[in-house]
């Protein structure tokens, strides 16, 4: 993969100026942006559905999802691998 062409490791432009703005500037800039979430999501729902259903038979074959974070993102994931046995019934490891 290269990441270097990714849209999320580069700078956004509409935030450039995101420290010299008034304080409800800077709110309107930052739901301006995501106000895009859902429009990005649903263009790519087709690719989600197919992970999922991937992941879904591994799953069910036996075998496991394993994602992984550093700093916040890896701390994220312990949250969410401390929701899934009350919340989806799966044995805790």
């Amino acid at each position: 993969m290269q990441f270097e062409k990714m849209i999320t490791e580069g700078s956004n432009t509409a935030s450039a100026e995101i420290d010299r703005v008034s304080t409800l500037e800077m709110c309107r800039i930052i739901n301006d942006e995501d106000k895009t979430v859902p429009l990005a999501v649903e263009r790519v729902l087709p690719d989600i559905a197919a992970a999922i259903d991937v992941i879904h038979a591994q799953v069910s074959g036996g075998g496991r999802l394993i994602y992984l974070g550093a700093g916040t993102s890896g701390r994220l994931g312990i949250l969410d691998a401390s929701e899934c046995p009350p919340t989806y019934g799966v044995k805790p490891g």
